[in-house]
């Protein structure tokens, strides 16, 4: 099999971009039918977590859930907004997608492919009711910061940021205002917002050579640095809108639960039993910042192997497709596309437009 090592810098990356949006789509099609299953139940249908594979869900075609239906919404919404050509290889320069992926135009495109899946008839895997929400707002016109769900802190949040952390070109500060407005388009809560710069922020030091072992340290002296950083830019006066007077304060109560949330993953994985439920291990994974730290320790407690990330995360009494959707993103990122089998790429529902999406930031595809 071929391996990453040995490539330069950006071969990886390229072949990081394939990997981390299939991982998202397997490790949510795992979880799909696990999801609301306590562990015993789990356990009776599929088997131990070690044995899990990808299930069928109709015919040869697997399921997925919203998770990946709104990933694949951030991710078109980019691409429609400057971050490539669509179907076609990156032909522009490195910075194309900095110079044209500015607030407005990203907003009204996210706004658009939002509206779209809330229309979208196959939008019928049990979606959030915060994201339906803010959609529905969102649809009648309403200022975004109007629209969203203040209070909501909810893993809808980051679930499907990862297309952000892919697209070539991006600064760090622009990587994260673009984390962030994606989040708060639905999710206002400063929590939803630094939960989702994270997990932007993991995928890309992932994609780019990041060891494992150095993973926690530099999420957390990223959580560090950014704890008072608000990205005026892109939220707007979304911390006025909440009844906070300092936008700096407002922000930095998300990173401090963030913080919180990085260090029980660490603390869990101290012990490291990858025996135990993760969700009772870490957290059950239904608010942002518990997704991000739960999909870590999936990832982590198995050495980052791929297919053992998602099925120990799928394998799990909580928010399982979310879970193992962000641990899918992780180890692909990591790993690249080859760890994923052709079989359970193949039997994906949305495969087209994953590979159409991979194929903007991806020179191999």
């Amino acid at each position: 099999m071929e391996q990453l090592a040995g490539h330069s810098a950006h071969e990886r990356v390229w072949k990081s971009t394939p990997g981390s949006l299939f991982g998202l789509a397997i490790g949510d099609a795992m979880g799909y039918p696990t999801e609301f299953l306590n562990m015993e139940q789990i356990t009776a249908k599929f088997g131990p977590w070690e044995q899990m594979g990808l299930p069928l869900s109709a015919g040869d075609v697997v399921r997925v859930t919203d998770d990946t239906q709104m990933a694949l919404a951030v991710g078109e919404a980019l691409v429609e907004a400057g971050a490539g050509e669509p179907g076609a290889r990156r032909t522009r320069g490195a910075n194309a997608a900095a110079d044209a992926l500015t607030p407005a135009p990203v907003e009204a495109a996210l706004r658009k492919h939002f509206v779209k899946w809330l229309r979208d008839p196959d939008n019928n895997r049990a979606p959030g009711q915060t994201c339906l929400n803010a959609c529905v707002a969102l649809e009648r016109g309403l200022r975004w910061q109007d629209a969203t769900v203040i209070g909501s802190k909810g893993c809808g949040a980051n679930m499907r940021v990862t297309p952000v952390a892919l697209v070539p070109g991006l600064g760090s500060e622009q990587r994260a205002g673009i984390a962030q407005l994606q989040a708060a388009l639905t999710h206002g809560h400063p929590t939803a917002l630094a939960a989702s710069d994270l997990t932007a922020h993991a995928t890309w030091l992932l994609a780019h050579g990041c060891e494992l072992g150095d993973l926690l340290p530099r999420l957390r002296a990223y959580a560090q640095e950014s704890r008072h950083t608000y990205h005026a830019e892109w939220l707007g006066d979304l911390a006025a809108k909440a009844g906070a007077a300092d936008p700096r304060a407002f922000i930095a109560f998300g990173w401090d639960e963030c913080l919180r949330a990085l260090d029980t993953a660490a603390a869990a994985l101290r012990v490291k039993d990858v025996g135990r439920d993760p969700s009772k291990a870490v957290g059950a994974g239904w608010i942002a910042e518990e997704a991000l730290a739960t999909a870590l320790y999936c990832l982590l407690v198995v050495d980052g192997d791929p297919r053992p990330a998602v099925a120990r995360a799928a394998h799990s009494s909580g928010d399982s497709d979310s879970i193992a959707a962000l641990a899918g993103a992780f180890a692909g990122a990591s790993r690249g596309l080859v760890y994923w089998p052709p079989e359970w790429r193949e039997a994906l529902e949305y495969k087209d437009r994953i590979s159409a999406l991979a194929a903007v930031w991806d020179k191999t595809a």
